[in-house]
């Protein structure tokens, strides 16, 4: 009986805003707690103290007339120029994301039909066997994108699948809200097609490991109205219980990383590089952290996880299910100082959100 083939990333391509927020320009803005109350801080300590927690100093926000979709479309377009695939071949287009377009001047999320239906007309798609739908999964959501298309792959029921990941949050971000300074945009897509086991050394996707935790977590994220008691309309902006949800992925995300290198047969010690959601970098190194404690190496140095794992959360900021496809796709084209990726590197992603949702994959870089 032949193996079941394996699952590799053909292309990968993103789209990074071009509008830059840097932290200065919320200095001038009414910052609030969640009661409606001014902070006793001025906004420059408080500003500077989220930039030292979360390593963020800019961010990038889509033009006033583009929409989730149509940043989904152009790094798909990029994707499939980048490979030359056929978009006609493809047998799967996934979208991932969490509000559907919402547009600069009304609030409300516009989910029909799907984004992934907008993509692939958009790309000009007649095939009606490539089949459009999309994902919901809190920041996620593009990595459980990719494991829905490598089962589809794996069991033969598609060859090729497109995979994006698009978010505008800076469309849902309250502007009195403090934790509105992490939010950013942007759109990553990854190509996915199914090759032929050769028995030599297995590459691909090697293992996952997939946890939704919603009876204790789940509003740990969640949509509420403005600290702004007096702003007008009754708008829904995303809320954070931001310590909470940084002690639990802490606490789960290392768990699911190494269990996810056991069923691959890994060790820590060959990863090659941790492509971690990029939500902050005191967090994420924190998780890289306790990966290392729980694999018996406690001694791990800074130095050491600077080396693994590339950040990009500086100065993209966090654009939820967007940050690794886009992490992934600077990486491979070298614009991450200090990181490469090669053929052979064994490869880690993790992510953690809203649901709560968490999930791990181990990947091994084929030869081109």
């Amino acid at each position: 009986m032949p193996s079941p083939p394996r699952t590799v990333i053909a292309a990968n391509a993103s789209y990074v805003p071009t509008r830059v927020v840097p932290n200065s320009a919320f200095l001038a803005g009414t910052l609030l707690d969640s009661a409606g109350r001014p902070f006793a801080k001025p906004n420059e300590e408080i500003v500077a103290q989220l930039e030292a927690i979360t390593g963020i100093r800019e961010r990038r926000y889509v033009e006033d007339h583009q929409v989730t979709s149509d940043i989904a479309l152009a790094a798909s377009r990029a994707a499939l120029e980048r490979s030359g695939v056929d978009p006609e071949s493809l047998d799967l287009i996934i979208v991932a994301h969490n509000f559907g377009d919402v547009a600069a001047d009304n609030r409300r999320s516009d989910l029909v039909p799907s984004l992934a239906a907008r993509v692939k007309h958009g790309l000009g798609i007649v095939n009606p066997w490539s089949v459009a739908f999309d994902v919901a999964f809190g920041c996620p959501g593009w990595l459980q994108g990719v494991l829905i298309a490598h089962d589809a792959l794996r069991v033969g029921e598609a060859r090729r699948a497109l995979v994006i990941g698009a978010e505008t949050l800076s469309r849902v971000s309250d502007p009195h809200d403090r934790d509105s300074m992490i939010y950013a945009d942007g759109a990553g897509a990854t190509i996915l097609e199914a090759r032929a086991d050769d028995g030599g050394v297995p590459v691909g996707i090697l293992a996952s490991a997939t946890r939704s935790d919603a009876r204790e977590h789940v509003r740990l994220l969640w949509m509420g109205e403005s600290h702004d008691a007096e702003r007008p309309g009754r708008e829904l902006f995303l809320k954070m219980e931001g310590r909470k949800l940084y002690k639990y992925a802490c606490h789960v995300v290392p768990e699911l990383v190494l269990r996810a290198l056991a069923r691959a047969g890994a060790s820590l010690g060959e990863v090659a590089k941790i492509l971690i959601h990029q939500a902050n970098a005191k967090m994420d190194e924190a998780i890289v952290r306790r990966v290392f404690e729980l694999a018996g190496r406690g001694d791990v140095t800074t130095g050491e996880i600077e080396r693994l794992v590339p950040m990009t959360i500086g100065w993209l900021g966090n654009s939820s299910v967007a940050t690794i496809p886009t992490l992934l796709d600077l990486l491979e084209r070298d614009e991450i100082e200090g990181h490469r990726v090669r053929p052979g590197d064994l490869l880690v992603f993790a992510s953690v959100g809203a649901g709560m949702n968490a999930n791990a994959m181990v990947y091994r870089v084929p030869a081109r």
